[in-house]
């Protein structure tokens, strides 16, 4: 019988991509969702537990029922915009959700965990690359959030000896390659998939916020990853927690940032139309750059981003929102 894997966020756009490689890879993916920002349709390579990780009655049941050997832990709040003006919501869904999951995994004897982190832990990195000893300094209760969740995991992997690896990376984008699953949000917030969105006929301007900041073009730059590269450093931690104690870290990234504006030329030249846009002041909590490098996860992991160019990314994603998204 196919080992379990336990995926926190399943139905939603990482957590779906993480189902589809574990499926692949053997395992039997359980998706364990409140379907609050996530997808039924996106649930098609193993079971859906409907449930939410502030209830840890339902945390506990879907332990005792499928006995996970591992979990990866994507489910949370993640919206830069929301974090600054309702933290609270941040500090109780992402931290009380983690904790109560981190006591079921205890409980159930479960000592594996991958994490889905963010290089929003460090905020501005002042034009440097990140790199896992930069200095921490999140600029919202977002990046607080996950970096609380980070801490947790140290007291937890001394005190029960989880096996943890928390893995920062910012911008995700692209689709499955066969354009089986893919990003999906209403409403949508994601820079590409609105770009792609604004380029069809007849789409909304897309809204580009902030003109002033200290880069050649007066946006913010972020590093984009592939959504199957960073499925795939989720695998390589997975079997490196197999071997390995404590609580690691790993930032995901390609070194490459690229800008809003350069964003927007880059889908224009693979869609072949134009991407109509209008310019509106900064939103709050908002960093000017955020790009990592990555090689403690080449060196350790063996992981390479060998997806992440801006043509593949948006050639992908094009290919899935052309299918019309998901309907439930």
């Amino acid at each position: 019988m196919a080992e379990h894997i336990l995926v926190t966020g399943g139905a939603g756009y990482i957590g779906s991509h993480a189902c589809a490689a574990l499926a692949q890879r053997g395992f039997t993916p359980v998706a364990f969702d409140n379907l609050s920002t996530g997808w039924r349709d996106a649930v098609q390579f193993g079971p859906l537990v409907h449930g939410d990780l502030l209830d840890p009655s339902a945390i506990a049941a879907a332990f005792d029922r499928f006995k996970p050997v591992a979990v990866m832990h994507f489910a949370g709040l993640s919206l830069v915009g929301q974090a600054a003006v309702d933290p609270g919501a941040y500090w109780r869904v992402n931290v009380m959700g983690a904790l109560n999951l981190l006591q079921a995994m205890v409980a159930a004897g479960c000592d594996r965990l991958v994490f889905s982190s963010t290089c929003a832990i460090f905020g501005d990195a002042n034009g440097d690359n990140l790199h896992e000893g930069s200095k921490q300094n999140p600029l919202n209760a977002y990046g607080a959030s996950k970096r609380a969740i980070e801490d947790m995991l140290d007291h937890f992997a001394q005190a029960h000896g989880l096996r943890a690896a928390a893995l920062r990376y910012f911008n995700v984008a692209g689709a499955d390659p066969q354009a089986r699953i893919g990003e999906c949000h209403r409403p949508e917030t994601h820079l590409i998939p609105l770009a792609i969105a604004a380029a069809a006929q007849g789409g909304d301007p897309l809204t580009v916020f902030g003109t002033d900041y200290p880069t050649p073009d007066g946006t913010c730059i972020r590093d984009y990853l592939h959504v199957s590269d960073l499925i795939d450093a989720h695998l390589l931690a997975l079997d490196h927690l197999a071997q390995v104690q404590g609580a690691q870290r790993f930032n995901l990234g390609t070194g490459q940032g690229a800008s809003v504006m350069q964003v927007l030329q880059a889908t224009a030249q693979v869609l072949g139309r134009p991407v109509p846009h209008e310019f509106a002041p900064r939103r709050a909590g908002d960093a000017v750059r955020l790009v990592s490098g990555s090689d403690r996860a080449a060196r350790i992991l063996g992981w390479q981003a060998a997806r992440s160019t801006l043509p593949q990314m948006i050639e992908d994603a094009a290919r899935w929102h052309q299918t019309g998204g998901y309907q439930n």
